[in-house]
């Protein structure tokens, strides 16, 4: 017990001033919420006397484009045109609504599907005008579809993971509110990306490990392995962005963002999104490779530090493989419309690959691999010394004046009484024991149950 409490509260005196020195760091980055000098026009204001209006569609016509259209619907005057007649949501008759051509081509409309569009009904001079459509398409209404998903997943997730995943859960809710309250706002002030991440990153891994695994030793190694993988993916993510000239070139809300504010640094964007890109990964890996330490102690508790470890890492090797096959493909998948177009150019392997379409990807890929793989052997090891330290399942003590007799009995009586470890087999246990430390001449006793 006393190595025990040793143990913890090394784990204690070195997690305690790395949680207050972050809790400090991101009370003093705190941003102002100040938006002065920010000059962003919102895509969803309408025009004056135009409003937003949503309903089903009825049915969808192709027809000639009779009445023309103005510039935001892209076709001209005389060509076809995609028409889907909508039941408002507020009620009254069907209104024609004019399909943007991108969206007629690419994905298409049909009947049943909710929509979003603009009414140009009140503005000044539209309904006069035989070259503007009154109602224009702006996007699908997606609140059923995706709410139903949102559903399902927290089914499935407390179904099976219970309690602990209702507490993941509201683990992530918090991880967004770090996400939106502190580190956006504080990307928008012109905040240091490297460090606002890094604060961002620990306190959201210190809150959902914390909450979704309880305060324990196994989640304290866990989250010094993530720590150690987040101190990596941030100096790897400094360096690449600089190194390779990372800029943006990729994305058109880049370009956006930086016309709008002085303080917005498109570089310290991307930065700030490698080391966040790889952070539930990581936090994956190291929360598993812990508890697989202390699984295979439980199973082997007599096992020796060093068979201990190279039997984790077997298992962390397994993570490794796998995690990055995730990391790589999920990224892959994000970044297919992109990989489509360099295929297109028929451009060689190389060049496509460090383009400054792909380049970005390629960097998040690396930097969250080589991150995640440092930190699987570093926590490895670290609850290998934890539990080493704080364990007392299976320690046999050498035998005494009583014979060897007295050393097994020593044994079992070490394993603690919360253990769950061959339950079947206690009563057999305790029976030989009986037999085995019952005085000569005398009929051992049978424990009852």
């Amino acid at each position: 017990m006393a190595v025990r409490r040793r143990a913890n509260r090394l784990l204690f005196a070195v997690l305690a001033p790395l949680t207050l020195l972050t809790l400090a760091a991101m009370i003093l980055m705190w941003p102002s919420g100040n938006k002065d000098g920010i000059t962003l026009a919102n895509p969803y204001a309408g025009a004056p006397g135009a409003t937003f209006a949503s309903g089903k569609i009825q049915r969808v016509v192709q027809e000639s484009c009779t009445q023309g259209a103005n510039q935001d619907t892209q076709v001209q005057r005389g060509s076809e045109c995609v028409f889907a007649f909508t039941e408002p949501d507020k009620g009254g008759s069907p209104v024609k609504v004019i399909i943007n051509p991108d969206v007629a081509k690419s994905h298409g409309v049909k009947a049943g599907d909710n929509i979003s569009y603009l009414d140009l009904t009140a503005s000044p001079g539209a309904a006069a005008s035989q070259t503007t459509p009154l109602y224009i398409f702006v996007d699908f209404v997606r609140t059923v579809p995706i709410l139903l998903l949102a559903i399902l997943y927290s089914v499935v997730v407390i179904a099976v993971a219970r309690w602990r995943g209702l507490r993941a859960l509201i683990g992530l809710v918090g991880a967004f509110a770090v996400l939106a309250g502190f580190m956006l706002p504080g990307l928008v002030e012109g905040k240091p990306p490297l460090l606002l991440a890094l604060v961002g990153s620990t306190v959201i891994m210190i809150g959902m490990l914390y909450f979704a695994h309880g305060f324990s030793a196994r989640t304290s190694t866990a989250l010094l392995g993530t720590m150690f993988g987040l101190g990596i993916t941030a100096l790897l993510a400094a360096w690449t962005t600089d190194a390779a000239n990372l800029w943006g070139a990729a994305s058109s809300e880049a370009a956006t963002l930086s016309n709008i504010s002085g303080n917005i640094s498109i570089s310290g964007i991307i930065l700030c999104g490698l080391i966040i890109s790889g952070l539930g990964v990581l936090n994956d890996v190291t929360i598993a490779q812990s508890s697989s330490v202390w699984e295979l102690y439980e199973l082997a508790p007599e096992t020796s530090a060093r068979k201990l470890f190279a039997s984790a890492m077997r298992i962390g090797r397994d993570h490794i493989a796998s995690t990055v096959y995730t990391i790589a493909f999920a990224y892959a998948g994000a970044a297919l419309p992109i990989m489509i177009m360099v295929m297109l150019y028929d451009r060689p392997l190389g060049e496509a690959l460090t383009s400054a379409e792909m380049s970005e990807e390629v960097v998040r890929t690396l930097v969250g691999s080589v991150g995640l793989v440092l930190g699987i052997p570093v926590t490895t090891l670290i609850a290998v010394l934890v539990v080493k330290a704080t364990g007392t399942r299976g320690s046999v003590q050498p035998a005494t004046s009583n014979g060897p007799n007295r050393a097994r009995h020593t044994s079992t009586a070490a394993l603690p009484e919360e253990s769950d470890a061959l339950p079947l087999s206690a009563p057999l246990t305790r029976q030989r024991n009986a037999h085995l430390s019952a005085p000569q001449g005398e009929p051992a006793r049978t424990p009852k149950g």
